[in-house]
């Protein structure tokens, strides 16, 4: 009976499949064997950043998955956002011209350790996780900065979207275009919103910086601009260092906190009323 009921689970467990949606809906959902089937599958070596060494991937060009996903060249789209989305709650936002790059990589197995059904990943990160089911990678001996081009792994969707209407709660709206709020909040989207969000709205692998109090609310600036910049000096943490910040931008960031405190959209709170 307990092999019988081991067999069933394993015959119900859903392949792993990789979502596609536009706006909020699904266009497509495609498990391993479609995406297979869709594109031509080939090995890539690579200086893996997260690894520190060379690693070697299966998979296809993400050109060709982008096609397969959306049935269009979607990286030709003027302007056309995008949200790579992973299991873990993590959430990287481009550009559909950035993913269109020659070098984009979607891989679905660690080669070297791969066996049958096994796609042989191995712990990836500080966390050391399962990089699966999809890691995207790069190509290109300039595409290594992933600060400029997102490596995210336990890749589960790939959503266009408009930003500002995807999360229109992180926008300094109150500041006057072109001041420093403005130019934090376009750090804070390049470099933070993949882990953390702003009145809910982001990623969810670290906490809210707003609500139900801003950071700004309950840390000195310095102790702030001092954690961002190396938070390793603070406490053993996934986050990374962000070393390349000059003081300037900093406190660019700062003004943006500061003036998100006073634009706050608690979703927790509505959601108890």
């Amino acid at each position: 009976m307990a092999l019988l009921v081991c067999a069933a689970a394993r015959a119900g467990t859903a392949p792993p499949a990789l979502e596609f949606r536009r706006d909020g809906k699904r266009v497509a959902r495609l498990d391993l064997g479609q995406l297979e089937s869709a594109c031509q599958v080939r090995t890539v070596t690579i200086d893996d950043p997260y690894y520190g060494r060379r690693k070697s991937y299966r998979g296809c060009d993400l050109r060709q998955v982008l096609q397969a996903g959306f049935g269009a060249p979607v990286w030709q789209e003027e302007r056309q956002d995008v949200v790579l989305r992973a299991l873990d709650g993590y959430a990287r936002p481009t550009t559909a011209a950035r993913l269109g790059e020659p070098g984009a990589f979607l891989a679905f197995a660690d080669a070297e350790h791969a066996h049958g059904d096994d796609p042989g990943w191995q712990p990836i990160d500080r966390r050391q996780v399962d990089p699966g089911p999809f890691y995207l990678v790069w190509t290109g001996k300039d595409q290594q900065d992933s600060r400029r081009y997102p490596w995210p792994y336990q890749l589960a969707s790939i959503e266009l979207v408009d930003f500002a209407r995807e999360w229109p709660h992180t926008l300094p709206t109150s500041a006057a275009p072109d001041t420093a709020p403005w130019r934090g909040y376009a750090i804070f989207r390049s470099d933070c919103i993949s882990c953390h969000s702003i009145n809910g709205e982001g990623g969810k692998v670290g906490p809210d910086l707003n609500v139900p109090r801003s950071i700004v609310e309950y840390r000195p600036i310095a102790q702030i601009e001092a954690f961002i910049f190396d938070p390793t000096q603070f406490r053993y943490t996934s986050m990374p260092p962000h070393r390349y910040l000059t003081p300037a931008q900093l406190q660019d960031l700062i003004a943006y906190f500061e003036t998100m405190k006073g634009l706050k959209h608690d979703p927790g709170t509505a959601s108890r009323e």
